[in-house]
């Protein structure tokens, strides 16, 4: 029994909600994936704040229709298509992704889209190589900290070296 009209429009307004939200869209073919590998593939996305959503590509279509954000969209809207749409550290996402298709094999990354722009497969393993948001995080605190430490060395060296100049010139004998 096929979809309803009905359906088909309460699919694509949530398709548009969830583009919405999201800041990046990956297009994977699902072609040869089981009920249970889709399941996995969506419980690593859900720890990394993404989603996947399976669904034809005139939907989707319908729901980038006339949204200059996600209609560079449309080329890779050919085949079987499964859509990663993520919100948040896409590099977690990505990640995911990876990692899933590195386990079973058998599905095949197409393209994405960031920003507008039109990702390939290479795009897409370089935001998957960069280091995670946390990581970032602490290379940045540690750099500042490490900037702090430097700065208290030198103000702290300006009175000490003062003081050792002081000294020697009374030590000389000079007044």
């Amino acid at each position: 029994m096929g979809r309803t009209l009905e359906d088909k429009q309460q699919i694509v307004e949530e398709l548009k909600q969830l583009l919405g939200e999201a800041e990046m869209a990956l297009v994977l073919d699902y072609c040869g994936l089981s009920i249970k590998e889709l399941s996995d593939l969506r419980g690593r996305l859900a720890a990394a704040n993404g989603i996947c959503k399976v669904t034809k590509n005139t939907l989707m279509r319908r729901a980038i229709d006339g949204n200059s954000t996600w209609s560079n969209l449309e080329p890779l809207l050919k085949g079987t298509n499964a859509f990663v749409l993520i919100k948040g550290d896409v590099g977690s996402a990505v990640k995911a992704v990876q990692s899933f298709q590195k386990d079973s094999k058998k599905s095949e990354l197409k393209g994405g889209l960031y920003e507008g722009r039109l990702l390939n497969e290479n795009d897409i393993k370089a935001i998957g190589d960069l280091p995670s948001k946390e990581v970032l995080l602490a290379q940045i605190a540690g750099a500042i900290n490490a900037v702090a430490t430097k700065l208290a060395v030198s103000i702290n060296e300006v009175p000490s070296g003062l003081a050792r100049a002081l000294k020697q010139h009374a030590e000389s004998g000079d007044s």
